[in-house]
């Protein structure tokens, strides 16, 4: 996750695209535990705007922050990084 101004960048792997114009993204965090110190992984969806239909499922993809489309879509495809086999 980096920040560009004041909006935030994600890479995550898209799920779904069987929507149009809208795919989803689940992005992957891992952290120490603070008391235990394993190492934990969680994940989040984000539903993205894909405006020409590009990404498919699988695809490593980064998403920017941008004004809302809808309720929950408040994400846009930037790039894909890596195509699915």
């Amino acid at each position: 996750m980096t920040t560009i101004g004041r909006k935030q960048t994600k890479t995550g792997v898209v799920v779904s695209d069987k929507m149009d114009k809208t795919i989803v993204v689940r992005v992957e965090r891992q952290y120490t535990h603070p008391l235990y110190k394993k190492t934990v992984r969680q994940h989040k969806n984000f539903k993205a705007h894909d405006d020409n239909n590009e990404a498919k499922a699988g695809d490593v993809v980064q998403i920017r922050e941008h004004r809302p489309f809808s309720k929950d879509k408040t994400w846009i495809l930037t790039k894909i990084i890596e195509k699915s086999k």
